[in-house]
């Protein structure tokens, strides 16, 4: 007990004296958080069927997307429109922050990181232009929504490193948070692997495949029967929806099942090792975990339950990413001692 008082007391003094990260780091910091707002704008896009309201690209109906008339920004041409403004900004903020880590960072892989960063950035914009070119495919969707993911992750690294906490991990000044690595490692995958299911059966027109809860086609247990099929599009057609196949049914049970996976994870990092750690800092980031994935829960039946709401689902696809962002970032504040060796190369 005296040891792990000292050692909290020792990282918190150092954390009073080191001096404070610079607007590097505070840029970095913002642009994750701006990456997530993206994220949301870009799910109310799909989730008013807006995708298609501007069927041009990189021009916005035939004249420079940048001088486009706010007299003209109404109706779903605003979420389409809007979401491309903000993911130009994005992309400027990108440049600029690789701009400042190559002039003033000294690690090199600091400097390839910054790279990454610009050319996935390029990259999703492109990929956005080809999904209104092509008539949003959904394998080019998928690709969109998990590449803006990725991006988001990279962001977050970029903004770790550049932080106190990783130059005090880095001095070896630490605590043993290092027994979170492999479980928050762990999650973060479950994390990402369950947005991409997420993705599919969002884009796939399967987000309502299954339009009750708990219960799945009136079901406990589905048989994926003829039988489940039509018991689910009568209530489709109750709610003047078109009917679904199985295979779509099958993409909303797989994200349904991960959802009770990732959720079962999280719960089980967070109470099994809240007790073994000594930062507060790191008990207070499960504890957001915690409610995180209650609220993300919520608004996944909230989803199905009000019949797709648009702002509900956003926000749904948004808190998905938060959580994922969140973990990713549990992973790297747990980084063992003995990995920093490449810190100054």
């Amino acid at each position: 007990m005296a040891d792990a008082a000292e050692s909290r007391f020792t990282y918190d003094a150092l954390a009073e004296k080191v001096q404070q990260p610079g607007w590097l780091f505070t840029l970095a910091a913002g642009l994750s958080f701006c990456v997530v707002l993206l994220i949301f704008v870009g799910a109310l896009v799909t989730s008013n069927d807006a995708g298609l309201s501007v069927p041009d690209w990189p021009t916005t109906y035939g004249r420079n997307m940048f001088l486009y008339p706010v007299s003209e920004w109404r109706g779903k041409i605003l979420y389409e429109h809007g979401h491309r403004l903000l993911a130009s900004g994005i992309g400027v903020i990108t440049l600029l922050l690789a701009v400042g880590i190559f002039l003033r960072e000294k690690r090199r892989w600091m400097k390839i990181l910054a790279a990454i960063a610009v050319l996935a950035v390029i990259l999703q914009g492109v990929l956005g232009g080809l999904t209104v070119l092509y008539r949003l495919p959904t394998p080019i969707s998928v690709a969109h929504g998990m590449l803006a993911q990725t991006f988001m992750l990279l962001v977050i690294a970029i903004a770790y490193f550049l932080s106190n906490e990783y130059r005090l991990r880095s001095a070896g000044q630490v605590d043993n948070s290092a027994i979170l690595f492999s479980p928050a490692c762990i999650t973060t995958a479950l994390l990402y692997l369950q947005l991409l299911l997420g993705a599919i059966t969002r884009h796939s027109g399967s987000g309502l495949a299954v339009p009750d809860f708990p219960k799945m086609g009136g079901m406990w247990v589905p048989d994926f029967s003829i039988r489940m099929l039509t018991s689910i599009n009568n209530v489709r057609h109750s709610y003047g929806l078109g009917p679904v196949t199985l295979e779509q049914v099958g993409y909303h049970l797989m994200h349904r099942a991960g959802a009770v996976i990732v959720t079962v994870a999280i719960l089980w990092l967070a109470f099994n090792y809240y007790n073994k750690i000594e930062s507060s800092s790191l008990k207070k980031h499960l504890a957001l975990l915690i409610c995180l994935i209650i609220v993300q829960f919520v608004l996944g039946v909230a989803t199905v339950l009000s019949v797709r709401d648009p702002v509900i689902t956003s926000l749904h696809v948004a808190t998905g990413a938060a959580l994922l962002g969140l973990s990713f970032l549990l992973s790297l504040r747990s980084i063992p001692v003995n990995l920093y060796d490449i810190k100054n190369s």
